[in-house]
């Protein structure tokens, strides 16, 4: 019983990491390739803006006690025009409102590549 177990580990490990092995033999690009393109990868440059919560309070000032202007949902478009340690000026195109949201629940999306 516990043979037929490793057994079967084995076969299933073995069949997951040979289209790693495969693919990764069968893209890697040549030592001589020039590197020009790594300013313009989509990894190198910031992400978007983007909302962590269905709805985030806009307020006058960059304090939770502040006067509410209005709401930023989460499918609006919205620019940053400045940060006040974790607060950002914000312009929500969507509603035309400007002000203040938290950078707790508003934040740059992150990117990563796999050199």
């Amino acid at each position: 019983m516990r043979s037929s177990r490793i057994a079967l580990s084995a076969a299933v490990l073995g069949a997951l990491a040979l289209p790693i092995v495969s693919a990764t033999a069968a893209t890697a690009a040549p030592a001589s390739a020039p590197s020009t393109l790594s300013a313009t990868r989509a990894c190198d440059r910031p992400g978007p803006w983007v909302i962590g919560m269905q709805a985030v309070v806009i307020r006058s000032k960059a304090s939770a006690k502040s006067t509410r202007l209005g709401i930023l949902y989460r499918g609006h478009r919205f620019t940053v025009h400045k940060t006040s340690g974790n607060w950002h000026y914000i312009t929500d195109t969507t509603t035309g409102v400007k002000g203040w949201v938290s950078g707790t629940y508003v934040y740059r999306d992150v990117r990563m590549c796999l050199d």
